[in-house]
């Protein structure tokens, strides 16, 4: 057997395992095969390793030490496809950015200020800049605080998870087909309407009704209303070809099934949570469901949450909608309410988004030794 050190952590809504690079081979090539023995692919069950079953809990996270200007951290993140012997680098994971600022501190990766400790750092899936600022006391992380988010029970420290410059970080477009409204002709189906835009990662956003939903359908209804999940990847690999990523439907679900994501959204309503708890459409500004990697996400892809905020933001898109308080956008999910804060600007007529912030929390769960099969 093969072991290799390991810290399992939440981070936000996910979960996975987080690597040092360099308790890992030098040689990338090996890393394929190690990561998805770890997580038990291509196993759907996942029996004999440390996936979750769905893609939110299938991350691997591999961490070094920055020699970057003003950056303390680099990391990548690679998503375990469910199901497959595949890892798919190609997009950020915003909820477990916030878990590489807290493994970071605990790793000695940063110097430790108090009360908030605010680390740097650069995601190499896209090549963009965030800073998570960390609570820390007594010269350590710190581990009581009364901040909740939405899909995790209990409360925890508040970690601040700020996308820098977020726009275009896959096509260095906000924008990807130059329009806000784009008319998708779906094959066999007809013209469907969509908002296409690249904040943090790439995502394609259509209305709820447009694939015959109502927005407020819990994740395994969605995943069980097999027209919906067919529609809603014709719609993903539509915009993929679209965004360059893919040269056609069956490229794109083979080769890029994490971007462009997709998700469905629709006016304030209130529903019923995946927690039996209700939730008010006066808490919100709009209610959004995303599929990641083919299954409904069971709150927000923290990425897909920063491009749907700035969507809301922005007449014209099909989100666009005025809100109770300018530079907060409150988004409805599967698993409560999550509240972003676009930071958008207009100079010289030109569209700035300097950040794109969201409060989030994390937790090391567990840490020691992975172990895997020597071949």
């Amino acid at each position: 057997m093969r072991s290799f050190k390991t810290v399992y952590m939440r981070g936000g809504t996910s979960k996975g395992c987080m690597f040092l690079k360099e308790n890992l081979p030098k040689d990338c090539d090996q890393w394929d095969s190690i990561f998805l023995q770890v997580m038990g692919a291509p196993d759907p069950k996942q029996m004999d390793g440390m996936g979750g079953t769905v893609s939110s809990n299938n991350k691997i996270v591999i961490v070094w030490k920055s020699e970057e200007p003003n950056v303390d951290v680099e990391y990548l993140v690679g998503q375990v496809i469910v199901g497959k012997n595949q890892i798919d680098y190609k997009s950020n994971c915003g909820n477990m950015t916030a878990a590489v600022g807290a493994f970071a501190v605990e790793e000695g990766l940063v110097d430790i200020a108090e009360p908030i400790t605010t680390v740097g750092l650069l995601n190499r899936n896209t090549n963009k800049l965030i800073n998570v600022t960390v609570p820390c006391e007594d010269g350590k992380i710190a581990t009581e605080g009364n901040c909740q988010i939405a899909g995790v029970d209990g409360t925890a420290p508040e970690l601040k998870v700020n996308f820098l410059n977020p726009v275009g970080a896959k096509t260095n477009q906000l924008f990807p087909t130059g329009r806000r409204v784009d008319i998708l002709n779906i094959e066999n189906i007809g013209e469907i309407e969509a908002t296409i835009l690249d904040v943090s990662n790439p995502m394609v956003l259509v209305k709820a009704e447009a694939v015959g939903l109502t927005g407020t359908e819990l994740p395994e209804e969605i995943n069980n209303h097999e027209h919906a999940t067919e529609l809603l990847e014709a719609i993903r690999g539509t915009a993929a070809c679209l965004m360059g990523f893919a040269k056609d439907l069956e490229d794109a679900t083979k080769n890029s099934p994490a971007i462009p994501k997709v998700g469905i959204f629709t006016d304030s309503i209130s529903y019923t949570d995946i927690s039996n708890q209700s939730v008010d459409a006066h808490d919100m500004d709009i209610c959004v469901r995303v599929i990641s990697v083919f299954k409904c996400h069971q709150a927000c892809p923290l990425t897909s949450a920063s491009a749907i905020s700035v969507a809301t933001s922005l007449e014209n898109t099909l989100l666009y909608r005025p809100v109770e308080k300018e530079g907060t956008i409150r988004i409805g999910h599967p698993s409560g309410i999550m509240t972003l804060y676009p930071n958008i600007k207009k100079e010289a007529n030109e569209l700035i988004i300097p950040s794109v912030a969201v409060q989030r929390t994390a937790r090391r769960i567990m840490d020691g030794f992975v172990y895997i099969k020597n071949a």
